[in-house]
């Protein structure tokens, strides 16, 4: 099946979402919190806004899970936040009103079905609120499969002076990945075992998103020795793909064992590194299910790699 309107109004969307993401961090507003205290800015919002706009006019019967809703946006004292959020979603729908803003946020609200979008407005937030790095993720599941991944990267820089990427899959068409400045797409690809210069690995700064530890552990048993590097959100699966890195690991924190990885935190990113030629598993070798909820339950850790050690690093794991 091909999946060509959906992939074009999902770029433009995401296009659009990091332009106003990148004007909200010229001027960054206070923090809020959500219930759970990570941060979020009006910039997770309004990108919701708008990618959830696109899909809802374009695919309405397509359900979207988002990881934000406007439940406490239309409760309490958030006036002068709910006004920011559509000041800079007018920037780039000049015809938007406050209504129009909350109802376009709670189009994410959607469930799991057989097929559905799933999104991360603003992926790695810390790294946003730093002037680092953060990603727009969307990712468009069919019977339980990635078919499209779309990721906005406004802050990556790899292998020229441009920074700012938008990487893009679809099943069984290859990743590519295009400056969000430009029209110029390329082809990407894992990087091999013989290029050692790139032969890299990278992780998570924030220490509780994983086991550093361990995780730098397996990395030196499958022959990286060069200290890792640590960047926030789903932009690791754009520089696996890109050749740029041959490991990328998220192993379970010792302070956090129960926890279940969110779907809209890898969905994009997986058939990204996929398409390049790369592999992504759970730390035992299982597929990642998208298929279920809205948490991968059944899945413990992420393991990303340039595909060649895979079976190693699972091996080194489990060993």
């Amino acid at each position: 099946m091909s999946y060509q309107t959906e992939k074009e109004i999902a770029i433009s969307a995401v296009i659009q979402a990091s332009k106003l993401c990148e004007n909200v961090r010229r001027n960054i507003p206070p923090a809020l919190e959500k219930q759970d205290k990570s941060p979020v800015t009006v910039a997770d919002f309004g990108s919701q806004a708008i990618i959830c706009k696109a899909l809802k006019e374009a695919f309405p019967d397509i359900p979207i899970v988002g990881e934000e809703d406007a439940t406490e946006l239309r409760q309490g004292d958030s006036s002068d936040t709910i006004d920011k959020i559509t000041d800079y979603v007018k920037e780039i729908i000049p015809a938007a009103t406050t209504d129009n803003v909350l109802d376009w946020i709670d189009y994410g609200n959607g469930t799991v079905t057989n097929k559905f979008w799933t999104l991360d407005p603003i992926d790695g937030t810390k790294g946003f609120l730093r002037q680092d790095q953060y990603a727009i993720a969307l990712a468009l599941i069919e019977d339980g499969e990635v078919k499209l991944g779309i990721m906005g990267c406004p802050a990556l820089k790899l292998d020229s002076e441009e920074t700012g990427y938008i990487f893009v899959a679809v099943r069984g068409e290859g990743s590519y990945k295009m400056p969000l400045t430009g029209n110029n797409w390329t082809k990407l690809q894992v990087v091999s075992l013989e290029d050692k210069s790139r032969f890299r690995f990278v992780e998570s700064v924030e220490a509780s998103h994983g086991d550093q530890e361990l995780q730098n552990s397996i990395a030196q048993k499958v022959g990286i020795t060069t200290n890792s590097v640590r960047v926030d959100s789903q932009a690791k699966y754009g520089i696996v793909a890109s050749g740029e890195a041959g490991l990328y690991l998220r192993l379970p924190s010792p302070k956090y064992p129960n926890y279940r990885e969110n779907i809209w935190d890898h969905a994009a990113g997986s058939i990204v590194v996929e398409e390049a030629g790369g592999k992504v598993t759970d730390m035992y070798g299982k597929p990642l299910d998208f298929a279920t909820a809205s948490k991968m339950n059944d899945n413990r850790g992420v393991v990303v790699t340039n595909g060649l050690i895979h079976d190693e690093v699972i091996s080194a794991l489990n060993s």
